[in-house]
């Protein structure tokens, strides 16, 4: 035992030892909040609201209206309202998790939760939408029931509320893409397979399949009505579920291709790259790398050859500049990365393909929107 009197932190033979310190624990990060909805968020989340309220008002008309006439087309419509109406949620929770700010986990955001919800809405739409339309017209096909009179009525009567609703939705979201595009400087169809934002795709894709959706299931029924043959209706629902199950594979795909990786439309690539060809600093570009990182964020990542003669001190501060120039001229490429590299003839003839290519793509999406 150490001597009475001796140090606390001594060694049984009296040698001293260094203290023991304390370290603090590391606090918990806090959660850095949600970024201020910018105003195409704020209407984009209006119209999925809309859609949302006609969707459960539909839906519920559909279901009691599908039960009394026994309608195996109206119950595929229904089927199709509660999975839109699932999908709305799922898209208006994308539209707040995607505005959270990044943190030490997600450094570059959350922009693309929007992708991943838009991806869920798809496999709502497959799994409620279109099996179940299949189910209902598998089953018409084996029954030989009729209905009344009062029953085509009364189904015939919520299919055209129904149509009304659904298409006071669709030009609702039409217009907002009308308006995005005018902004862009794009046809609308071109700015529809832009994507720029998937929660108003996936709800124009949802209102315009269920218009198309309750003709099929009017034209079904009514020629049920006339014929008392379910064979129209049973083929009704089985082209709804045709309907649905396309629709489902279109923006599964749209979001497996952002959720993967997807670069920006050429138009900016191009803007981009003829910037930085145009630096005086910069001999070539020898590589430019883009990805959407969300709806209102973009990756940009170039290999740049610079002019001889500059010093360390100097390449960093042109390098500052261009990427805070790249950043005030397109506020969607917030995450710049420039790697200054040495330019082989290689890298410089593969630099050149790449900007005809690019040529190219910009001169065949303007063809294609003086077409539209």
């Amino acid at each position: 035992m150490p001597e009475a009197g001796a140090p606390k932190n001594t060694t049984e033979a009296g040698v001293p030892t260094e203290p023991e310190e304390r370290y603090p624990e590391a606090p918990e990060e806090e959660h850095p909040g949600e970024e201020e909805p910018s105003a195409e968020d704020q209407r984009t989340a209006v119209t999925v609201l809309v859609a949302l309220a006609a969707n459960l008002v539909i839906a519920v008309a559909k279901v009691v209206g599908g039960l009394f006439a026994a309608s195996p087309a109206l119950l595929s419509e229904a089927a199709h309202s509660v999975a839109d109406s699932l999908n709305e949620v799922f898209l208006l929770a994308s539209l707040k998790r995607s505005r959270r700010k990044p943190d030490s986990r997600h450094p570059f955001g959350y922009g693309k939760e929007r992708y991943f919800w838009s991806l869920l809405a798809a496999v709502g739409i497959f799994v409620m939408g279109g099996c179940f339309s299949f189910f209902q017209g598998i089953e018409a096909f084996r029954s030989e029931g009729s209905e009344s009179h009062t029953g085509y009525l009364v189904g015939l009567a919520v299919l055209g509320v129904a149509l009304l609703a659904e298409g006071a939705s669709l030009v609702r979201a039409l217009l907002q893409v009308r308006d995005a595009a005018k902004a862009a400087g794009r046809g609308m169809l071109r700015q529809l397979r832009a994507g720029d934002d998937p929660a108003l795709r996936t709800v124009l894709a949802e209102d315009s399949t269920a218009c198309l959706g309750v003709v099929f299931a009017l034209v079904g029924m009514a020629l049920h009505m006339v014929t008392h043959q379910v064979v129209y209706e049973a083929c009704a629902s089985l082209l709804i579920g045709v309907l649905l199950v396309y629709v489902a594979y279109q923006l599964a795909k749209e979001s497996r291709g952002q959720l993967i990786g997807e670069a920006v439309d050429p138009a900016l690539r191009r803007d981009i790259r003829g910037f930085l060809d145009g630096e005086p600093e910069i001999d070539a570009v020898t590589t430019l790398l883009t990805m959407r990182m969300g709806t209102r964020s973009t990756l940009v990542a170039a290999r740049v050859d610079l002019v001889g003669g500059l010093d360390s001190e100097e390449v960093e501060e042109v390098l500052v500049r261009i990427k805070q120039e790249v950043t005030r001229r397109w506020p969607l490429a917030d995450q710049v990365f420039l790697d200054v590299t040495e330019a082989t003839v290689h890298d410089r003839i593969r630099a050149a393909g790449e900007r005809r290519h690019l040529d190219a793509a910009v001169a065949a999406e303007a063809q294609a929107d003086r077409e539209s």
